[in-house]
């Protein structure tokens, strides 16, 4: 038996899951306007331990979402998954995290583009096959009228960027799901086991979350 430890914080959602050879067994999670990863964190992953009845000796590996997305929310939700593969001796393995939030999405035709929102009219955002094959890179794109024109046949969006969008992406191929608005997860367990099952494992002492764009601290006015 392989029990995997998933961490998922890249947006406002804080998202903790047991996962029994790629299967989700427990989740715990919550998505707060005040980002409450830091408090919430490290008790949903010893709440999902123990609702599974197992503990940290048991697990083989942690996965880890690895962005794009919030830098404070992936900042601690990857100290804490390389924390605890230091003291577990166990590899660490990072999953998409656009691909998490399309995974979400099962649809027999067309494609799939996940949105995690940004500032403003930008989103970080990817396109994905029914088959979750990335045919576009990740990209920090501004959505205006003309965005994603050229794709035909059903276009199937998801996100939390998904009611500002609405406004400017209105082809009639356009499909928006409104009720998946962030990555959690319990959508990493399969992604994660298929890592874990042919090794892809990152360096724990360099890795570093995929932020896509530099983190930007303003100078107050006051």
């Amino acid at each position: 038996m392989s029990y995997i430890l998933n961490i998922e914080t890249a947006t406002k959602n804080c998202s903790v899951a047991i996962a029994k050879d790629g299967k989700t067994i427990v989740c715990n999670e919550i998505a707060e306007e005040g980002y409450s990863h830091a408090e919430r964190l490290h008790v949903y992953i010893e709440s999902s331990l123990a609702e599974v009845g197992i503990t940290y000796k048991d697990l083989v590996a942690i996965a880890i979402s690895q962005g794009p997305g919030s830098y404070t929310g992936l900042r601690i939700g990857v100290s804490a998954a390389k924390g605890l593969c230091y003291a577990l001796s166990i590899p660490l393995i990072a999953v998409d995290t656009l691909q998490i939030l399309a995974s979400q999405v099962v649809i027999t035709s067309g494609l799939i583009i996940p949105m995690i929102d940004a500032r403003r009219m930008e989103v970080y955002s990817a396109i994905f096959s029914l088959e979750l094959e990335n045919i576009r890179e990740i990209k920090a794109e501004i959505i205006t009228e003309n965005s994603f024109e050229d794709l035909e046949g059903p276009i199937y969006f998801v996100g939390d960027s998904a009611e500002k969008c609405k406004t400017v992406l209105i082809k009639e191929n356009f499909i928006f799901i409104d009720n998946i608005k962030y990555p959690s997860a319990k959508e990493m367990s399969a992604l994660s086991f298929a890592k874990y099952k042919t090794s892809d494992i990152v360096d724990v002492a360099y890795f570093e979350p995929y932020y896509l764009k530099d983190f930007m601290i303003t100078t107050s006015k006051k």
